[in-house]
């Protein structure tokens, strides 16, 4: 079975192991990346594809005569045209719940550097202070506890559920935000109207695919109804969030903090407001809240899996 996988090295297969991915399709060809320009070449022969974020449109799907089965390496696929693949016959397999771990740790990562600023510690030791205070302690730095405040999430799938979890755990408060749709409660959640997870939530955390309806859904709207020390956590998709409108509510300190981890172009070859300053405030990491090796590794395993399943002809997580 001729496959490919077009952009291999968004896994880091330097540290995860492929062996069964092999052994599954043994003629398989890694391609570290693919340019929008190779990509029909690359496609035409091939059964099986393999992708994380190179796009295939209706012109390249049209011409890959072929192909029955993309494989996605991640759960969002707005990189492929579904309607297309399935005008086509092709099926599309995603991979889902593989990150869930490695997000949560992320979205706290944030949350703790915000509220204990143990880095700007890091850096005023560095400097000499403490060894030149007059106290034991340094209080120059305020740090806030988590315990009672009011985590608000948006989007309750299995990682804003446990996000959710381990916000309990801290002794958070936790609300779910009603969006089109999505109304009562969500397990053990309490679902809100938008507008009161904005006035209530200590700490936002985003976990919503990007659709028409929540395109700039952090806007400078709702950044001015949101607490003066509210926190902002973003590790779904970068366009949910209005750069420049959350650059100029941190720089004017209308919210308290962000911990942004994904932007509306990635690479940001164009730049973006959120990387044009760095604030203190402001914690940007480049799309790696998913990327733990045990998550890299899951997702691999998880793909293998859909590929044995489409061989016995019952192909799993279908999108089309």
């Amino acid at each position: 079975m001729q496959a490919a996988f077009l952009d291999f090295d968004t896994l880091g297969p330097e540290d995860i192991n492929i062996n069964k991915l092999r052994d599954e399709l043994p003629d398989i060809k890694l391609y570290s990346a693919t340019t929008p320009d190779q990509v029909i070449q690359r496609i035409a022969h091939v059964e099986v594809i393999v992708v994380n974020k190179v796009a295939l449109n209706s012109a390249a799907l049209q011409k890959a005569k072929k192909l029955k089965l993309i494989c996605v390496a991640a759960t969002g696929c707005d990189n492929i045209d579904l309607a297309a693949a399935q005008a086509h016959g092709i099926i599309v397999c995603n991979i889902r719940n593989y990150c869930t771990a490695s997000v949560v740790q992320q979205v706290f990562s944030y949350i703790l550097e915000l509220t204990q600023r143990i880095g700007s510690w890091q850096d005023i030791i560095a400097k000499g202070e403490w060894q030149q205070s007059q106290q034991f302690c340094m209080l120059d730095l305020s740090s806030r506890e988590l315990d009672g405040k009011t985590l608000g999430i948006v989007g309750t799938g299995a990682l804003g559920s446990a996000v959710a979890n381990v916000g309990q755990a801290f002794g958070m408060r936790v609300i779910a935000a009603e969006l089109p749709g999505r109304t009562g409660h969500a397990g053990f959640i309490p679902r809100v109207p938008w507008t009161e997870v904005l006035a209530l939530a200590d700490v936002i955390s985003l976990h919503c695919p990007l659709t028409d309806s929540t395109k700039n859904l952090i806007n400078a709207d709702a950044l001015g109804k949101m607490r003066g020390d509210a926190l902002l956590i973003n590790t779904s998709r970068g366009g949910l969030v209005d750069s420049q409108a959350l650059m100029d509510a941190l720089q004017a300190r209308k919210i308290g903090g962000a911990g942004i981890d994904v932007l509306p172009v990635e690479p940001p070859v164009y730049g973006d407001p959120l990387l044009e300053k760095r604030l203190p405030n402001l914690l940007i990491t480049p799309h790696v809240a998913w990327a733990a090796i045990e998550s890299r590794q899951r997702a691999v395993n998880e793909i293998v899996a859909n590929i044995q399943a489409y061989r016995k002809g019952e192909p799993t997580n279908r999108l089309t």
